[in-house]
């Protein structure tokens, strides 16, 4: 049976904050007992609950970010992340950093991608996305080019 003072407590925490609070949590021997990802008001909210199996205590810790945020994986502190971190990354196209075992996107045969986003959220990420692909392109050829010329420069002294 249950006990009827478990608490169940919803934590907001800054995203600079997430990886502490989660080591927080496992050595406070807590596990993790589901994470998941919902848009909300033009934002990404991730949460990430932590059960205390001896006295029930559920304590969740709720992250709000951009859509384009860059998210530290919890997979390094908490193994069992993996899968709900591959899922939200495929299903809501967040940016999640260093999963220990990153599916990239094969996790569910879907061919749509974050279908989970807005259709305009999904058109403007995958635009930002295009553009920063660009942006690296550009910055290579310059490289690129640069080492040329100077390879040009140097084979006409000798």
């Amino acid at each position: 049976m249950i006990p009827v003072d478990a608490k169940n407590e919803i934590v907001e925490i800054e995203l600079k904050d997430l990886l502490l609070k989660v080591m927080k949590m496992k050595n406070a021997k807590l596990r993790l007992s589901q994470a998941c990802c919902a848009y909300v008001d033009g934002k990404i909210e991730l949460s990430y609950s932590f059960s205390n199996d001896r006295n029930y205590d559920l304590i969740t810790l709720r992250v709000k970010v951009d859509v384009d945020t860059k998210i530290p994986s919890i997979s390094e502190i908490m193994p069992s992340a993996i899968y709900y971190e591959n899922e939200m990354k495929e299903l809501f196209g967040i940016n999640i950093q260093m999963i220990a075992v990153d599916y990239h996107n094969k996790l569910y045969r879907i061919k749509k991608k974050a279908p989970m986003l807005p259709e305009e959220v999904r058109e403007e990420l995958e635009a930002k996305k295009a553009a920063r692909k660009e942006e690296l392109k550009k910055e290579a050829l310059e490289k690129e080019g640069g080492n040329a010329e100077l390879m040009a420069e140097e084979e006409e002294e000798d």
